[in-house]
């Protein structure tokens, strides 16, 4: 597999095989960047929107309309956009915790969710979903795709509040969900279910497309400001946006039910979070851009790649099978190794919280944890498949392309 005369000249050759869905990665990023714009433009974004505020956040005219501008951007009615939500797992807490009451049911219906969301759901007198009566069930994906008949079958036997999906596809070997797929799903139910809310988790989905979830029916999308939609700017954050009704219900849960998304200030200000998403489609188009190149070069050395190569890609993760334990951590190693950030760090399996497994991850971002950034990691098991995520920049994927094969050439000789 890893007989390679000249790096370079292999990378380029696998490059050239990228350049027609290149182009097409390029059009997406162009319609996504105009409509960021318009929103922009419509929400009359100006300097002062910048500037942070104190106590309660009473009038935060700078909180107030980059919810407007997110909830533009992604066809929604509202949203909500706030540094003080710590990450996507504690966003989709609030959105679940803020939709269910006592004895709903809620189900998911792309399989099993991520394993960080385990404990909000199944947890034992941790004030879980389970400890306030919330059930929950699955229906698991056919083939990758979504099982219409299980489905309905499971909606028909008990009153469901919620569908859930899963966009992405966490530690499954699998490709993400593409977003026609969720438009024909969410159709076919809201067709025979009207009143059931449907929520997806846009994590690592924002901008691969030029709609959204919301723009094809769902009542609520959510997602991580460390992820696309921040751009790589973003420090920190998450938001959530869909209908104004189920918007106001999760604001009673993030702050209070007498103040909702009224209160909230945040001294250091907004600028980097109205740059982030300005950047983002730009962002992404690198992201997929490096995906699609080390899915094309591990595939031409004979790597299991999903996406496969030519394909489109439905989020901006490559899951990437290896032969060996020891070739997964060379990998994550030279995706290190590349890092702007801690590239003298070297990774090694840890116990790390709310996964199930040891986890290994390339992490050298300027954000930490940032999933936009070039970044990698994987459970310790068989199969040993890395998931690669992110890239601020087209040529630092490409640089960490040839790291990971001089890490994987100089294990194998060894």
């Amino acid at each position: 597999m890893l007989n390679i005369q000249n790096i370079d000249d292999f990378i380029a050759k696998s490059e050239e095989k990228c350049k027609k869905q290149f182009e097409k990665i390029d059009k997406i990023a162009l319609y996504n960047q105009e409509k960021v714009i318009k929103a922009f433009q419509k929400n009359e974004v100006q300097a002062r929107h910048f500037n942070g505020t104190t106590g309660y956040g009473y009038d935060d005219i700078g909180r107030d309309t980059l919810n407007r501008v997110f909830a533009d951007v992604f066809g929604a009615e509202d949203a909500i956009v706030s540094p003080m939500i710590m990450s996507g797992t504690h966003a989709l807490t609030l959105a679940l915790f803020g939709i269910l009451r006592p004895g709903d049911t809620f189900i998911s219906i792309a399989g099993d969710l991520y394993d960080t969301l385990y404990d909000v759901i199944f947890g034992e007198n941790n004030g879980s979903l389970k400890d306030f009566n919330v059930k929950f069930d699955k229906v698991d994906l056919k083939n990758g795709n979504f099982d219409e008949e299980n489905i309905f079958k499971m909606l028909e036997k008990q009153p469901v509040k919620l569908v859930f999906i899963q966009r992405s596809r966490g530690y499954s070997w699998r490709d993400a969900i593409s977003l026609f797929a969720i438009s024909e799903i969410i159709k076919k139910i809201k067709r025979k279910y009207p009143k059931i809310l449907i929520a997806v988790d846009n994590c690592y989905g924002e901008f691969i497309d030029c709609l959204e979830p919301t723009n094809v029916g769902a009542d609520l999308i959510v997602g991580s400001l460390i992820k696309n939609a921040g751009g790589g700017i973003a420090p920190t954050g998450a938001y959530l946006a869909g209908r104004a009704d189920v918007i106001k219900q999760i604001s009673y849960r993030f702050t209070a039910p007498s103040v909702g998304k009224e209160i909230g200030s945040y001294a250091s200000g907004y600028l980097p979070f109205y740059q982030g998403l300005f950047l983002a489609p730009v962002t992404v188009k690198n992201a997929v851009k490096g995906s699609v190149l080390f899915g094309q070069v591990y595939s031409d050395l004979g790597y299991e790649t999903v996406p496969e190569p030519g394909a489109d890609c439905n989020d901006i993760i490559r899951s990437i099978k290896f032969d060996t334990e020891n070739e997964l951590i060379e990998f994550i190693r030279g995706i290190q190794a590349a890092a702007p950030i801690d590239s003298n760090v070297v990774p090694y399996p840890w116990d790390m919280p709310g996964y199930n497994d040891k986890v290994i991850m390339a992490a050298g971002a300027f954000v930490q944890g940032s999933s936009i950034e070039l970044s990698a990691d994987s459970p310790i098991r068989k199969p040993y498949i890395a998931y690669l995520q992110g890239s601020l920049t087209y040529e630092h994927a490409k640089i960490a392309v040839k790291q990971t094969l001089q890490y994987l050439i100089k294990n194998h000789k060894n």
